[in-house]
């Protein structure tokens, strides 16, 4: 695919060692997802590693900075399928400074347990990131 938009999105955890515990963020805009639940992060810009994205990102729209952890992979190098024309690359992430706040883009943010798949499968989900929630909780119930 060419000119596809990168996009990084941060499975921010209460732990990176023993995850139990994943931030989630209620999107405020496009209409066609306000009121449903993400990942925080945002569009690559040029010139710009996913990496740094996604500290610009959370610093945007959370207020915090993170350690980032291991990529929750997609199976492909561009990452998980938002649509035909993005893509979007996950890093586990956990809080080392700052209180989360929605500063930007969201109008709630709220911890979810990740050991109680039901908690987080509950929400409703922007439709993009539902496999990505499926495969992390998968990923922490079994973890490599």
């Amino acid at each position: 695919m060419t000119g596809l938009i990168n996009v990084v999105g941060a499975a921010v955890v209460d732990s990176l060692a023993a995850p139990a515990q994943l931030l989630v963020a209620r999107r405020t805009a496009p209409p066609q997802f306000a009121g449903m639940w993400e990942f925080p992060g945002g569009k690559v810009e040029t010139g710009e590693s996913p990496e740094a994205a996604l500290h610009r990102e959370l610093a945007e729209e959370l207020g915090v900075t993170v350690r980032l952890g291991p990529e929750l992979e997609s199976g492909v190098p561009t990452g998980w399928p938002l649509n035909e024309r993005a893509a979007m690359r996950v890093w586990f992430a956990e809080l080392a400074s700052g209180k989360p706040r929605p500063l930007e883009d969201h109008d709630e943010l709220r911890w979810v347990p990740l050991l109680e798949s039901e908690a987080a499968l509950a929400l409703p989900w922007i439709p993009a990131d539902l496999p990505i929630v499926r495969a992390l909780l998968e990923r922490v119930a079994a973890p490599a």
